[in-house]
């Protein structure tokens, strides 16, 4: 089976990025195949174009979508790692699932809508923030982004949603022991899915 990471922060030393390595380190060390879609060392794209929107006279998929799309064909795992900005993820990851799982990838037009094209796979998200965790829980900000994009999209596309890990408190300087701590947590969500 094949899992992709999809990473949205800028930054390579970050928190984030730390997570998105332990991700890809262990799903390879359990024998998986995984590829790592780090959204801003790409310089993805985010706008949807004029082109790209679909109508009765149909649409033109950009290049870069379309290779997109055939890199993730034949996955079965989508895990998201970003940080928690305003309540929400990056831009950047908002137009990565307008631009790439949207119409012919996510789903397709149905005699009541859209079909969801990815039943079968699932979604597995890590969301970081400065906050502690217990302010996310408690202020609903959690539950909130859960529903309109974790299970929006999975109601949309199919995704099975398997869990949303959201590690607060996330600020620097971290010890290296309690970032060792929350890397331990991603493992074991990792291998637990």
């Amino acid at each position: 089976m094949k899992t992709a990471v999809i990473l949205a922060h800028p930054k390579p030393s970050s928190f984030c990025a730390a997570v998105s390595r332990t991700s890809v380190e262990t799903i390879e060390a359990s024998g998986a195949e995984v590829v790592l879609r780090d959204l801003y060392a790409m310089d993805f794209d985010p706008r949807l174009k004029t082109g790209e929107l679909p109508t009765p006279q149909g649409w033109t998929m950009a290049p870069d979508i379309i290779a997109e799309r055939a890199l993730l064909a034949d996955v079965e795992h989508f895990v998201f790692v970003y940080p928690f900005w305003f309540n929400a993820p990056p831009a950047i990851l908002k137009g990565y699932i307008d631009r790439v799982f949207s119409m012919g990838f996510g789903y397709q037009p149905g005699s009541h809508g859209g079909d969801p094209l990815l039943v079968g796979k699932t979604l597995m998200t890590f969301s970081t923030s400065g906050a502690p965790e217990h302010w996310i829980d408690s202020t609903g900000a959690l539950n909130a982004l859960m529903s309109v994009f974790d299970l929006h999209l999975a109601a949309v596309t199919g995704l099975r949603v398997l869990g949303h890990e959201h590690l607060g408190g996330i600020v620097a300087p971290m010890r290296q022991d309690a970032a060792d701590d929350l890397l331990q947590r991603v493992r074991a969500s990792v291998l637990a899915v």
